[in-house]
């Protein structure tokens, strides 16, 4: 097929209604080779550009987001069907990133190194060159605004595909914000998977930074290890929540169902599996039933799409046959959109895929447990290490628990939340890199050594 001419589409449908959002056209090979150069060819420039200027740049790309918060997050539900809170939230966290790295990016130093009194010795962090950025739908503003603006002020170029569920979303994104930078710092691209592949593997890539699925991040970093080119990976979570003996099992039940629900479970730091001591196994059990049909009648947020659900519904079903009990939820429901309800499983069996694998939909598998350390052990056997939550009133429990869960993240007692410029490395199936933080300007740029010493024979 002649290069531009690609004929293949992302068609979206509103996950609510099942209405069309929109189509649009898949960049082909040539299309993503055109997007690398035109980011090559701009990066020269901008990597001279002083910092203190750069960051002037991305302030302004904020404000320009800022203005158009309404429009955007509109764009985002009718994708994701996302709701109207949540989206307006994303775009107000990623304004608020974008000046965060706006701020902290001419301030980013490097190191005055201690060598012979005769001679100077710094280490200076140096822009990578063209960062691929590759976002993912379930977050869609507010991941890509951090991953874009610590690598724009950092003096990098960006080539920018968004997740084929939320093409409409990345591609306004992109547009507000590449209209206060010069051409070619922002470069963006629609398409699916087949031109993330075909972008990753273009010549003269710096980066490959990518938020999403275990599986794409583990072909992104071989794709990187053929091309010396440094990957950064935030990719799926299996998130456990260990419950205590001694917490009010209520109080545990609103932990639990916020962790497992929020955005239709659709978080990659949701809740996945639940560990429970079995002194308060009945009356949580109890309560986290009332939560999910609270949240089933209130929330009304369908998953992305009918894949989506049909993954999630299939998780769900293979447990049932392997044993567990559906106590709330558990079925598709009928009416129109792609919704599937908060779903509250017990009595779940080892080795199902509710509790070995990312689930990613409004599902709370509980599995009761003799003592805390059984729910630690089991929290800790696990492939994944993106983050955990333990609830405890015993602090030498939450100390335990924060030495040896191996994982990127442990919250105790709140199963979101953070201070600001928190920044963590998540492990194993999940990935490697900081993705957020301060730390992410690290990884937008490489660090060179230069040593000066006298002229010959100077004194």
């Amino acid at each position: 097929m002649p290069a531009g001419l690609s004929t293949r589409t992302i068609e979206i449908l509103d996950p609510a209604t099942g209405e069309p959002v929109g189509s649009l056209p898949v960049a082909d090979e040539a299309e993503a080779a055109e997007a690398v150069r035109r980011a090559a060819a701009a990066f020269p420039a901008w990597a001279a550009t002083p910092p203190g200027e750069r960051g002037l740049r991305l302030r302004a790309a904020a404000q320009a987001l800022a203005a158009r918060a309404d429009e955007v997050a509109a764009m985002n539900t009718r994708e994701t069907g996302k709701s109207a809170a949540d989206a307006a939230g994303g775009v107000e966290a990623a304004v608020n990133t974008l000046l965060q790295y706006a701020e902290l990016g001419p301030l980013h130093r490097g190191k005055r190194l201690r060598g012979g009194w005769d001679a100077v010795d710094v280490a200076t962090p140096q822009p990578r060159g063209v960062v691929l950025a590759l976002t993912p739908w379930n977050d869609p503003v507010a991941v890509a605004a951090g991953l874009l603006g610590a690598a724009i002020v950092s003096g990098d170029t960006v080539v920018h595909k968004p997740s084929e569920r939320s093409p409409h979303t990345g591609a306004l994104v992109d547009a507000i914000l590449a209209a206060e930078l010069p051409e070619g710092v922002l470069v963006h691209v629609t398409g699916d998977g087949t031109t993330g592949a075909a972008l990753a593997d273009q010549p003269g890539l710096g980066a490959i930074a990518h938020v999403g699925s275990t599986a794409t991040g583990r072909a992104l970093a071989l794709v990187g290890a053929a091309h010396d080119v440094h990957v950064i990976r935030e990719n799926g979570g299996n998130d456990p929540l260990v419950i205590d003996a001694g917490v009010d099992p209520v109080w545990a039940a609103g932990q639990a169902a916020l962790g497992s629900f929020a955005n239709a479970g659709q978080i990659c730091t949701a809740v996945e599996r639940i560990y429970v001591h079995r002194a308060i196994a009945e009356p949580f059990l109890s309560a986290l039933v009332a939560e999910a049909d609270t949240w089933t009648r209130g929330s009304g947020q369908p998953l992305v799409d009918a894949r989506m659900r049909d993954a999630v519904a299939a998780q769900v079903d293979q447990a049932v046959a392997a044993g567990a009990k559906a106590l709330a939820g558990g079925s598709v429901p009928d009416g129109p959109g792609t919704h599937y309800p908060a779903t509250v499983l017990a009595d779940v069996p080892a080795g199902v895929q509710v509790l070995t694998e990312e689930t990613f939909g409004p599902v709370a598998p509980v599995v009761v447990v003799d003592d805390f350390d059984e729910g630690l052990r089991l929290a800790a056997a696990d492939v994944y290490g993106l983050a955990a939550t333990v609830l405890t009133p015993d602090m030498a429990h939450a100390h335990r628990a924060a030495a040896l869960l191996p994982v990127g993240t442990v919250k105790v007692n709140a199963v979101f939340g953070g201070a600001p410029g928190g920044s963590a490395q998540p492990r194993g199936a999940s990935g490697s890199g900081y993705g957020y933080g301060p730390e992410l300007l690290d990884e937008m740029t490489t660090t060179t050594v230069v040593h000066f010493g006298l002229p010959g024979g100077s004194r």
